[in-house]
C-alpha cells in the first residue's frame, strides 16, 4: 500500500510519518533549516512486525509547492489529510482535500495532529469543522483520528486503522503494458542511473526493455527495487526503483515529468479527450479554450481546455473537453488529471481521461459526443466497442485501441459482429452492419457515376474515392473495393470499374447532338466536314465526337476530323482489296480508290498505321492480317 499526505503547511505532516514510522522524512539540508518541506519525501515502514511494507509519500504543504504535492499524489492508494487541531481547515487543506478528489483516491484517513496543544473542546470543534468539509464527499466516513506526534497518543490508533486499509486496499490491475511516472533520477556508485516512481500498471521485470518519454530512447531494466527492497519484479501499485542502462544514457537526460512505458505502448500525445469537472468553488465560470497547467502522472505542461459542449462550464459543472498541450504527455484511458490555472496559483479542477488519442477533426459531432459518453460510461474495450464503432464512420485503429485501454489486441473478446478488416497499411476495425452500409454505400456512388457519365466504362480507383468523397483513407478505401472486386459486384475493365450490368452510352443530349449530325456524315461519304463545319457549338460536337470515339461509334482520324465506324470499316475493305490485288500498296493507288486528294489520303493511311492495319516502309504499305481491323472485314 502507498500512502500519501495531505493538508497545509506546518500542519505536522511530516512529524507524524516520524511517528508512524521511527524515519525522519525531511532529509535536505535546507528543509532541515526551514523547518518545511519543500519536495517530496518517501519512507518505508512496517506498520507491525511482519506485515508487509507500506510506502509513504510526505508532501509539501506550502501553496507554492502544491506541483510537487500533486507529482507525489499520483498514484497513491490512500491519503493521510492532516490538520492541526490549532489551525483546523486552512486552504491548502481544501485544495489538497479537491485534489485527491479529483485524482480518485479511494481511501482517506484523517489525522488531527497538535492535540496535545490544545484543550479537548478545541480536537472536538476541528472535528466537527472537518466531517463538516468531508460531508459532500467520497470521504463522509473516513476514520478520524485525533493524536499527537510529539506525546504519542493517538498513533497507535492511527497505525491500526491503517493496518486495516491495507487489508481493504484492491489490489491493481497487472494486466496491460508496464508505467512509470517518474519522480526521481540518481547515479547510484558501481550501478549508474536509478529512476524511481510509482508503478501504475503492468510488472517489470530485470532484462525488460523499456521506452524512455518523451525522449523516446530505449533503456533496459538492469536491476530493481519493490517497495525498498531488491526484486527481480515489480508490479502495480508499488514504489520501485529501477537501475537502468542504455546507449549514451547520461543522467542529465533523466528528470522529474518523463515517464517509462513498455515498449508497444510508448505513444506520446498532444491532445487528450477528458470528463472535466470545475470546482464547485470557483468564483467563476470555465471560458472555452482558456490557458491550464495540466498536471498528469508527475508532469505540469501547459496547455489550453476546448470545450465540446458549450461556451462556457458553470462552478461545479462537469463537461465533455479537450486538452490541446503544448508538450507530450503519456496517457491511457482513465488516467487522472488535475487543471489549474495559467499562473499555476490555484487549482480549476480535473477530470479522467477517456481518449488520449482525440481527434483534430469533428471534435463536437454527435457521433464524436456519442463515443465518448461511451467511454465515460464503460472502464473496459469490451463493454465499449460496440458503441465506439456504431459512431465511427472510418473505422477503428486496433493499435490505437490497444494503447488506448492499455490492452493488447491478442486478450480481447470481440463481438461476434465485429469485422478486422485488412489494409495495406494496417488493420481497422468496424462493425458488419457499418462495413455492409459502406459497401451499399460504394455500389451507390458508382451506379450514379454511370447515370452522370454514360460514355465511360468507369472510373479508376482514385477517381472514384474522389467521387465519392469518402472519409475513408485510401488503403481502407481500396480494401471496401477490393472486397466487392472479389465478390463480383463491382467489375473491372482494365484500370476502368463498373458495375457488372453496365453498358457504354452516349447521353440523352448527345443522343440528340448526334441525330442532328448523322445525316451530314452520311452525305459526306469519305470526305466528312470538319467540326467547326457542322453548324453546331464546336465545343459540344467535338467533346460528342470524342465520347463517339471512346465508344468506338466514331475514329480522330486528325484534330476536328472524324470518320465514323461504318466508313472506317469500308475505307478498311477497300485497303484490303487493294492488297488482294498488290500485296504492297502506294499512297497513290489509295488515293485514286477513294477519290480523294493525296493529303487527306496520306492522313487516312496514317491512321490505319496507328491502328495497326498497315505497316509502312517509305512510301509503300502493307497489310498485317493479324490485325483486328482486317479480321473483322473477313480478310
Amino acid at each position: 500500500m502507498i500512502v500519501g499526505t495531505a493538508g497545509h503547511i506546518d500542519h505536522g505532516k511530516t512529524a507524524l510519518l516520524q511517528a508512524l514510522t521511527g524515519q525522519a522524512g525531511d532529509r535536505r539540508r535546507e528543509e532541515r533549516e526551514r523547518g518545511m518541506t519543500i519536495d517530496l519525501g518517501y519512507l518505508y515502514a512496517e506498520l507491525k512486525p511482519g506485515a508487509p511494507l507500506t510506502g509513504f509519500i510526505d508532501v509539501p504543504g506550502h501553496e507554492r509547492f502544491t506541483h510537487n504535492m500533486l507529482a507525489g499524489a499520483q498514484g497513491i492508494d490512500l491519503v493521510l489529510l492532516v490538520v492541526a487541531a490549532d489551525d483546523g481547515v486552512m486552504p491548502q487543506t481544501r485544495e489538497h482535500l479537491a485534489i485527491v478528489e479529483l485524482l480518485g483516491i479511494a481511501r482517506a484517513v484523517v489525522a488531527i495532529t497538535k492535540c496535545d496543544r490544545v484543550e479537548p473542546s478545541r480536537v472536538d470543534a476541528v472535528r466537527e469543522q472537518v466531517s463538516a468539509l468531508l460531508a459532500p464527499g467520497p470521504y463522509a466516513a473516513a476514520p478520524l483520528i485525533a493524536l499527537s506526534s510529539v506525546t504519542g497518543q493517538g498513533v497507535d490508533t492511527l497505525r491500526e486503522a491503517l493496518l486495516q486499509a491495507q487489508h481493504e486496499v484492491a489490489q491493481r490491475r497487472l494486466e496491460g503494458g508496464f508505467r512509470l511516472s517518474i519522480d526521481r533520477g540518481f547515479s547510484v556508485a558501481g550501478a549508474g542511473i536509478v529512476v524511481t516512481g510509482t508503478a501504475v500498471s503492468g510488472q517489470v521485470a530485470v532484462g525488460d526493455t523499456l521506452i524512455l518519454g518523451p525522449l523516446g530512447k530505449t533503456v533496459r531494466v538492469r536491476g530493481l527495487h519493490a517497495q525498498n527492497q531488491a526484486a527481480d519484479v515489480a508490479t502495480a501499485g508499488q514504489r520501485v526503483a529501477l537501475n537502468l542502462s542504455g546507449e549514451r544514457l547520461a543522467l542529465e537526460q533523466i528528470h522529474r515529468e518523463q515517464w517509462l512505458a513498455a515498449e508497444w505502448l510508448y505513444a506520446p500525445t498532444q491532445r487528450l479527450d477528458i470528463d472535466f469537472q470545475l470546482l464547485p468553488g470557483e468564483s467563476r465560470a470555465f471560458e472555452h479554450f482558456a490557458p491550464v497547467h495540466v498536471h498528469i502522472g508527475t508532469q505540469d505542461v501547459t496547455g489550453r481546455v476546448a470545450l465540446l459542449e458549450g461556451a462556457s462550464l458553470s462552478p461545479g459543472g462537469r463537461m465533455f473537453a479537450q486538452i490541446l498541450l503544448n508538450s507530450p504527455v503519456q496517457a491511457v484511458k482513465d488516467d487522472p488529471l488535475i487543471l489549474r490555472d495559467q499562473s499555476a496559483q490555484r487549482t480549476l479542477g480535473g477530470g479522467r481521461v477517456l481518449d488520449p488519442f482525440a481527434p483534430s477533426r469533428h471534435r463536437r459531432s454527435p457521433e464524436r459526443l456519442a463515443q465518448l459518453q461511451a467511454l465515460a460510461a464503460g472502464n473496459r474495450l469490451e463493454a465499449v466497442l460496440a458503441q465506439l464503432l456504431s459512431n465511427s464512420e472510418t473505422g477503428l485503429d486496433p493499435q490505437r485501441l490497444e494503447r488506448q485501454f492499455n490492452h493488447l489486441r491478442a486478450d480481447w473478446l470481440l463481438p461476434e459482429d465485429v469485422r478486422l478488416i485488412e489494409t495495406r497499411q494496417a488493420p481497422v476495425l468496424f462493425s458488419s452492419l457499418r462495413w455492409q452500409s459502406l459497401q451499399d454505400e460504394l455500389l451507390q456512388h458508382l451506379a450514379r457515376f454511370h447515370q452522370s457519365e454514360p460514355d465511360q466504362m468507369g472510373p479508376d480507383r482514385d477517381r472514384l474515392r474522389r467521387f465519392t468523397g469518402s472519409a475513408l483513407d485510401r488503403s481502407t478505401f481500396i480494401s471496401l473495393l477490393d472486397s466487392l472486386l472479389t465478390t463480383g459486384a463491382i467489375a473491372a475493365s482494365g484500370p476502368w470499374l463498373h458495375l457488372p450490368e453496365h453498358q457504354v452510352r452516349l447521353s440523352e443530349a448527345d443522343e440528340t447532338l448526334w441525330q442532328h449530325l448523322q445525316p451530314l456524315f452520311d452525305a459526306a461519304g469519305f470526305d466528312p466536314p470538319w467540326v467547326r463545319e457542322l453548324g453546331h457549338d464546336e465545343v459540344a460536337v467535338r467533346s460528342l465526337l470524342r465520347k463517339m470515339a471512346r465508344l468506338g461509334l466514331a475514329h480522330q482520324v486528325v484534330r476536328d476530323l472524324f470518320y465514323t465506324d461504318a466508313t472506317i470499316q469500308r475505307l478498311a475493305a477497300m485497303l484490303l482489296q487493294l492488297a488482294d490485288e498488290n500485296p504492297v500498296i502506294q499512297v497513290s493507288a489509295f488515293r485514286d480508290a477513294v477519290g480523294l486528294g493525296r493529303k487527306r489520303s496520306i492522313q487516312i493511311l496514317e491512321y490505319f498505321d496507328r491502328l495497326g492495319l498497315t505497316r509502312r516502309f517509305g512510301d509503300r504499305r502493307q497489310i498485317r492480317r493479324d490485325n483486328a481491323l482486317a479480321r473483322q472485314t473477313g480478310h
